[in-house]
């Protein structure tokens, strides 16, 4: 079977999760879709390389790994540039997005070039959604999108559409999908929303939203969103 989808799937330090992660991906989607994973591994130190050097004899995978961070960010990008297939889903590796929510995407993924989950019920730490909550407000202010859930990191794209965008990615540090559906709405890229089953984490806690980290994450969120609305061009 060909590859029709690839899932980039950037890691850091999920060494006690990814492989559960990565099995029930494979198990759900391998009977009827083409798929292939691209994992760009970000600098983690508690064992998730040599995980992930074992799993990628055991499934179809890309693996691109670093020693320095490049953040989420980065890694996204970098897994996209490394993408060559009609379709591009991006997932974390947390566990907390359900791959039976696949299908839906997939049922639409030709008549949109770019669709994104909406996480009806979060399962997330209350900092985590209180930010959320006021960059759907400034997004929604700056950008006019209408959507409910613009920085969900369960997303769909076709090729085209992502090559479209991915030049000018990379103002929004902890922010990506933010400044996606932000320059998607600028480039009259059409976006949907697609509500999704979202699932507390199985094994750790969140590696980058600590209470202590959310004013400097949305002090550069939100500059990095002001960029994007100055760039007009």
């Amino acid at each position: 079977m060909s590859v029709e989808v690839q899932i980039v799937m950037p890691v850091h330090n999920e060494a006690a999760v990814i492989g559960t992660t990565l099995k029930e991906w494979y198990d759900e989607l391998s009977p009827w879709v083409g798929v292939q994973f691209i994992v760009t591994e970000d600098g983690s130190k508690d064992g998730t390389q040599e995980v992930l050097t074992k799993l990628a004899t055991q499934y179809p995978m890309v693996l691109d790994m670093s020693d320095k961070r490049r953040g989420y960010t980065g890694a996204m990008i970098a897994g996209m540039r490394l993408s060559t297939a009609p379709y591009v889903l991006a997932v974390d590796a947390d566990g907390q997005f359900d791959p039976k929510d696949f299908e839906k995407f997939w049922a639409k993924r030709e008549s949109c070039p770019l669709l994104i989950g909406w996480r009806l019920v979060r399962a997330d730490v209350w900092a985590r959604k209180i930010m959320s909550q006021a960059f759907k407000a400034l997004h929604r202010g700056l950008f006019g999108t209408k959507l409910h859930d613009a920085s969900c990191g369960y997303v769909l794209m076709q090729r085209a559409a992502m090559e479209r965008l991915l030049p000018e990615l990379g103002l929004v540090p902890e922010g990506f999908w933010l400044e996606v559906t932000a320059r998607a709405q600028r480039r009259g890229i059409r976006v949907e929303e697609v509500p999704i089953n979202h699932r507390s984490r199985t094994s750790g806690t969140t590696v980058v939203y600590k209470p202590w980290r959310v004013p400097g994450i949305a002090w550069r969120n939100a500059t990095g969103l002001l960029r994007v609305w100055v760039a007009r061009a």
